[in-house]
């Protein structure tokens, strides 16, 4: 990779169409900002409304000429998704950013009864990606990059227990699920190279990044402290967003990225320019990657058509 890559190395894209989940705000917002900037169609997928629009209007303000257009999903909810790759797909799909998560909220189960970090970071973009994948197949260059986490070195999926219901401690949760991401990404790689597809799957994580990530789980609760405490982390220690986008852009924009591949920040995963980054051995395991998917069909119900284990 080239020293110090920036969002002005991202390649002309016009003519292309991205997908970009939880793309109101953070990670989500500057990356579909920065695809419409180089000349893609942006499909903006946001849970709520209101805050969709108000981003798609931030967008059509930073960039003249934007091509991007707010469409709902709620990750939480597998009819939500169903009905978003039923209505709302264009003819091509170039870009798949599964973006969108939450981060060490409080017990609570998505409308089809999951864990609500499992259910909303791992399920609901495995049955979007899988139920966009025949438009994905169809596109010549098409990516798929899912946003992961250094965090996922909190823990190791537990098979038996998807859905933490034995024990559920909030950052093991978490962590599970962004291990989860990175099964899934090296899953899907290893079956679209079976079948000799081109596509490219890929992760990235932005490493400690000024979101309103942090905050969401301490503000559920109330908990006044905690949020001035994180709040003081993101002014002082954390980098931007801007600058937090970057491996994802990369990871989905720059020549030569290699199926299977994590990149995040330079410095020891934490901020600065994208560049290879660490992963738990775990998260290349053939058996684990191919028992989460499994499992992920069953769960969502999505099935991927023209892959091969």
């Amino acid at each position: 990779m080239s020293q110090g890559w920036n969002a002005s190395d991202i390649p002309d894209q016009n003519g292309r169409t991205a997908v970009v989940t939880g793309a109101n705000s953070g990670i989500g917002l500057i990356t579909a900002r920065e695809l419409a900037r180089h000349g893609a169609r942006v499909l903006l997928a946001c849970r709520d409304e209101t805050r969709g629009k108000e981003a798609e209007s931030r967008i059509r303000t930073a960039v003249t000429g934007a091509d991007v257009e707010f469409v709902p999903l709620d990750l939480a909810d597998l009819d939500s998704v169903r009905k978003f790759a039923a209505a709302h797909t264009p003819d091509r799909i170039d870009l798949l950013i599964n973006n969108a998560g939450v981060m060490a909220l409080p017990y609570g189960k998505t409308a089809d009864g999951f864990e609500r970090q499992f259910g909303v970071n791992h399920l609901g973009h495995f049955a979007l990606t899988g139920l966009l994948l025949p438009k994905l197949l169809d596109t010549p260059g098409a990516r798929v990059v899912s946003v992961s986490s250094g965090m996922h070195a909190l823990s190791n999926i537990d098979i038996g227990d998807l859905n933490s219901e034995r024990n559920y401690r909030r950052w093991i949760a978490y962590g599970r699920s962004k291990t989860a991401n990175l099964l899934f990404i090296h899953e899907l790689a290893r079956r679209l190279s079976a079948v000799g597809s081109e596509v490219v799957a890929a992760a990235a994580h932005p490493g400690y990044a000024a979101t309103n990530l942090q905050t969401a789980g301490v503000r559920m609760e109330s908990r006044k402290a905690a949020e001035r405490v994180v709040e003081l982390g993101n002014r002082i220690i954390a980098q931007p967003a801007s600058s937090g986008a970057l491996p994802t852009l990369y990871a989905a924009t720059a020549p030569g990225v290699r199926p299977d591949s994590f990149t995040g920040p330079r410095l020891l995963g934490w901020r600065g320019a994208p560049a290879p980054s660490w992963r738990a051995g775990w998260t290349l395991n053939d058996v684990a990657s191919e028992r989460l998917w499994v499992a992920s069909e069953q769960l969502t119900g999505v099935a991927y058509p023209g892959l091969t284990p």
